[in-house]
């Protein structure tokens, strides 16, 4: 299982759409959602979905992962919307965009976040990709070079895991079955890292379930298992690469070593106490990290 956090539960995404209601800083999230605009992009016959918050120069846009949705970066929302100009987008299948019966390859879900950033008129933006998203924004990269200012990588794969087809094979066939809930259910619960977290877990799993099956199946299995794919991992960067991970091990101790590789501009952190959803465990210091890094390269204002 620990293999597949990139992909589809090998990337899984999950942030909720509002915190315990009771919390004052939760309240502020939701009603930081609430007060976003929502705008629609054409992407071919089909329609996404996406928010847009703040202002600023500089333009940030929030890619979520496996079967989630924009509303899963609102503990980002309030922290950032005063330094730059966000965009918080539902991928194809996911949220209020339409969801179609094809393939959702990495690159269909890059195609899709460029057609939001040319209709909300975006030329350059910094990416955030968590887990699936990060092989989005890679190919984004690869798409449109240009039109990124910089990679922000939320504990996901900059490249694909080497897996055996057979292991790849049974992974997903999990949640091809009948009891693809309970499969949903068995790895929301595995991948937090508090155990004061069940009212979240639920939130989260309840979300995640929204999206259609057929929807999830193939988001996992295109870059697991469908060999007509091409790999997300780049080879050069010429823009700033950020890597915020949750401290597992899942990572390899090459892994750092090989984003040092990609681009000569690189930052990497690593945050105690989260799982794979750090930005909703530990929002606060998910926050400040990434802030900080925008800031030492320049990407958002003092």
């Amino acid at each position: 299982m620990i293999k597949v956090l990139c992909f589809a539960a090998t990337a899984a995404t999950l942030l909720l759409l509002t915190a315990c209601a009771s919390s004052p800083k939760a309240n502020d999230s939701a009603k930081s959602l609430a007060d976003a605009k929502s705008h629609v992009a054409n992407y071919g016959t089909n329609k996404v979905h996406y928010l847009t918050a703040g202002k600023g120069k500089q333009t940030i846009v929030f890619v979520h992962g496996w079967s989630c949705n924009s509303g899963f970066w609102r503990e980002q929302v309030p922290e950032f919307a005063d330094k730059a100009r966000l965009i918080l987008v539902d991928l194809p299948g996911h949220g209020r965009s339409d969801k179609p019966h094809t393939r959702y390859t990495p690159d269909f879900f890059a195609g899709a976040v460029l057609a939001v950033m040319r209709d909300a008129h975006v030329k350059q933006a910094v990416l955030v990709g968590h887990s699936l998203g990060t092989a989005v924004i890679c190919r984004v990269y690869a798409q449109s070079p240009t039109m990124v200012a910089a990679l922000v990588v939320v504990d996901g794969f900059l490249r694909r895991r080497k897996m055996p087809p057979e292991e790849a094979e049974k992974y997903v066939s999990r949640y091809r079955a009948a009891d693809y809930r309970d499969q949903m259910a068995r790895f929301v619960h595995a991948v937090f890292a508090s155990k004061d977290t069940e009212a979240m877990r639920e939130r989260v799993l309840s979300d995640m379930l929204q999206t259609p099956q057929y929807v999830s199946v193939s988001a996992m299995e295109e870059p697991m298992v469908a060999t007509d794919q091409p790999d997300w991992a780049l080879q050069k960067v010429d823009v700033p690469l950020l890597v915020i991970r949750a401290r597992s091990p899942m990572w390899e101790a090459e892994d750092e070593k090989y984003v040092a590789t990609l681009s000569s501009h690189t930052d990497y952190r690593v945050m105690d106490g989260a799982g794979h959803f750090l930005m909703l465990e530990k929002p606060e210091a998910f926050n400040a990290i990434l802030a900080n890094l925008l800031r030492e390269f320049e990407l958002i204002a003092n």
